[in-house]
């Protein structure tokens, strides 16, 4: 029963408690069994405790007896990737240096809202050092694994997260992506994974890697990313770059299909090398939304890669993220991150403003190919999971992450919704993600058009 339980989705258990077919308790029991049975293995957590965990689930059944339901994920467990200032758990970020005392008895915008909400603490997800890469490894939490093949990354930064999901050992998670590392990770574990629009999700502290980073939720269903959208986009004055709050319910209109949607497909951008079974994937799914009534039309966006715009920019941050480190912690660190963040310190204020200048300019490009195209429509990766303890996959023709992923750090730099949603699978077995985009701001559209295409063709295949 318990296997049962941690395969349902948050939507799911919601109304198994509201009928009283399930409880909190039992649902976190079942999710604290799967972490102590498989996350030895993976390393999707590095925390869990479930005293807090257990704790937080029975005040939650209590008000389901006494029908004071507390908001719309009360009992739901989830999974924080840690990132996020949690109350009563430390925050390390992944780091050798950060204080575990430092900020305790603080919650972040999206922990808060969830605690409006009722929601229960599972526990803290690995990430690499501060979220640095596209894989999930640190000197502080060792090497997080892909549960569809332990010798492959679960991707990163919030690849504790996927790789919960994917295992089944939480039905929601909480991730970061400041140049795909809600998307990336969601594709190579197989689960749906939505970098919402900057600043729909308050965000606070601010990330060292400034407006490129957004904050969203990972699932293993498009509906149940909408459903915790309707918490994460709450209100909150602790984020100056927060665009201002519009009553939206991400999940009202979310079964309303796709129909008249004028859908651009590029299946590598005009530019990118992309694994043939991918493309082949991606291009089923195209020819599923036009199925759904949507004009689906192969067209590039027309831009040439910003690789260099964003590296100026992502990089900076790590700069500005070691800052006030010195010698002997940084020899406490991941030396790559040391090594990226001490070239990008030798940057020009200049180098910094061109950069500026160009993502502008992407995204004027991007507005107004949404003038014509309601999503576009891409793979999120052109590769597949590589392995472990990897910066990128063997005799790779660079030694820094963001050159295999093509398709995500872009809408980083515009701030586009984007959302990675499974396709299918290699023939080693590995998961294929798709991934829409939408104009900024239309985040709804987006969840919509996932929803649409996960309904016609769900993924059958799941890990036991």
């Amino acid at each position: 029963m318990s296997e049962d339980i941690t395969a349902l989705s948050a939507t799911a258990l919601l109304e198994q408690f509201r009928q009283g077919g399930l409880s909190p308790v039992e649902v976190s029991r079942a999710a604290l069994d799967r972490i102590g049975q498989l996350d030895g293995d993976v390393n999707a957590f590095c925390l869990v405790d479930p005293e807090t965990t257990l704790r937080c689930a029975q005040e939650s059944e209590q008000r389901y007896r006494t029908d004071q339901v507390r908001g719309v994920v009360d009992g739901v467990p989830v999974a924080i990737k840690d990132l996020f200032l949690t109350p009563a758990w430390p925050t390390r970020r992944g780091s050798k240096t950060v204080d575990p005392a430092a900020q305790m008895g603080k919650s972040a915008p999206a922990v808060a809202a969830m605690e409006r909400h009722g929601y229960v603490p599972l526990g803290k997800t690995t990430t690499p050092e501060f979220g640095w890469k596209a894989v999930t490894d640190s000197p502080l939490h060792g090497t997080t694994c892909n549960p569809w093949d332990m010798q492959r990354t679960a991707g990163g930064s919030s690849g504790g997260s996927a790789a919960a999901l994917a295992a089944k050992m939480a039905p929601l998670a909480l991730g970061t992506d400041a140049g795909g590392s809600i998307r990336i990770p969601a594709a190579f574990c197989g689960i749906v994974g939505f970098k919402p629009s900057f600043g729909e999700v308050p965000h606070w502290p601010p990330s060292p890697f400034g407006t490129l980073a957004h904050a969203g939720p990972m699932a293993r269903t498009v509906e149940d990313c909408a459903l915790l959208m309707n918490v994460l986009s709450e209100p909150d004055i602790r984020d100056a770059h927060a665009v201002p709050r519009r009553g939206i319910d991400y999940q009202a209109g979310l079964g309303a299909g796709i129909a008249g949607l004028k859908i651009a497909f590029s299946a590598n951008l005009g530019h990118v090398d992309v694994n043939p079974e991918i493309e082949r994937a991606v291009a089923v799914a195209a020819g599923v939304l036009r199925e759904l009534g949507a004009t689906v039309t192969e067209v590039d966006p027309s831009f040439s890669d910003p690789l260099g715009a964003f590296g100026h920019l992502f990089y900076s941050g790590a700069a500005n993220a070691l800052r006030d480190l010195g010698t002997r912690k940084r020899e406490l660190m991941d030396p790559q991150l040391v090594q990226v963040a001490e070239k990008a310190a030798r940057l020009s204020v200049l180098d910094y403003l061109a950069a500026n200048n160009e993502r502008g300019q992407l995204c004027e490009r991007m507005a107004q190919f949404h003038q014509k195209y309601d999503l576009l429509l891409t793979p999120t990766l052109p590769i597949t999971a590589f392995g472990l303890n990897r910066e990128v996959p063997e005799d790779w023709p660079s030694t820094r992450w963001p050159t295999w992923t093509p398709f995500t750090y872009p809408f980083n730099l515009t701030g586009q919704p984007a959302l990675s949603v499974p396709c299918g699978f290699c023939r080693e077995g590995l998961p294929i993600g798709l991934q829409l985009v939408g104009a900024r701001y239309n985040d709804a559209l987006v969840l919509r058009a996932g929803h649409a295409y996960q309904q016609a063709a769900p993924q059958t295949r799941t890990l036991p």
